[in-house]
């Protein structure tokens, strides 16, 4: 690897900077992120946890342009998302970020193959064929190209939920609680086809999990409480991950609320 591939999987594929979302005013205000910093590194995998409430998904769809940060920046490299206008934002989500959810939110009209290059359709572009079809092996569907949604299974429309995701070679891919909806065997393929994706095609994810099991599958772990980054974890292990989030709960039953990690 040469020093300028290091330092791409090293920079960062999008961050957040002193990043507060508050919603309500008055006695219903509610401060779902209270300063928070975070980089999530190019070429990695970073799953983010915490208890309910803690503004982890709140997190995931400032950083993603989702939503708008009350104050702070957020950015994609190098390009802060509060400086662009709604044409501009759409258009970078559309060629710049890859979003995997919970619900797979495939177009039931359309067979596989068409779900998988939909986000290229609609930017009037055809992709790298070689990509597309290194995508197709990665989640092992060529034999069900022309299959409608209906004619798959949970854990097969998760899977072209992920391979359509990186079909344009995002700069990430955003997941959120990607496996909620499957049983732990297809949970397993999905998370291992994420982490392959990083691993083996040099992409980066970033993830919302409430499930230890899935965040042992990323590189990172960063931990949120009370809307603030309390922990980060590397190498994770789920054992780890658990006795971690245990800790979260005896901090909220008899315990003052966790100290914000050093910045």
């Amino acid at each position: 690897m040469t020093a300028t591939d290091t330092t791409l999987r090293t920079a960062g594929a999008a961050r957040v900077v002193d990043a507060v979302k508050v919603y309500g005013r008055g006695d219903t205000e509610v401060r779902a992120l209270d300063g928070v910093s975070v980089d999530f590194p190019a070429g990695r995998f970073t799953a983010i946890m915490g208890p309910s409430g803690s503004g982890k998904s709140t997190l995931m769809h400032c950083a993603a342009g989702l939503d708008t940060l009350t104050e702070g920046a957020a950015f994609i490299g190098d390009t802060e998302l509060g400086t662009l206008d709604d044409r501009r934002l759409t258009v970078l989500r559309r060629d710049r970020i890859g979003f995997v959810f919970q619900a797979f939110n495939l177009l039931p009209t359309l067979n596989v193959a068409e779900n998988i290059t939909l986000p290229l359709d609609l930017a009037g572009t055809r992709g790298d064929p070689e990509w597309i079809e290194a995508l197709i092996d990665v989640v092992g569907l060529r034999d069900r190209l022309h299959h409608r949604p209906s004619e798959l299974s949970g854990g097969q429309q998760q899977r072209v939920a992920v391979a359509r995701a990186f079909a344009g070679r995002p700069d990430v891919v955003f997941a959120d609680e990607p496996t909620g909806n499957l049983d732990s065997r297809s949970g397993e393929e999905v998370l291992g086809l994420l982490g392959r994706a990083v691993r083996d095609m040099d992409r980066t994810v970033v993830m919302v999990t409430h499930d230890p099991v899935a965040a042992a599958h990323a590189d990172e772990v960063v931990f949120l409480a009370d809307g603030r980054l309390v922990d980060r974890m590397s190498a994770p292990t789920a054992d780890k991950v658990l006795d971690r989030m245990k800790a979260f709960d005896l901090a909220a039953s008899d315990g003052p609320a966790p100290q914000e990690v050093p910045r």
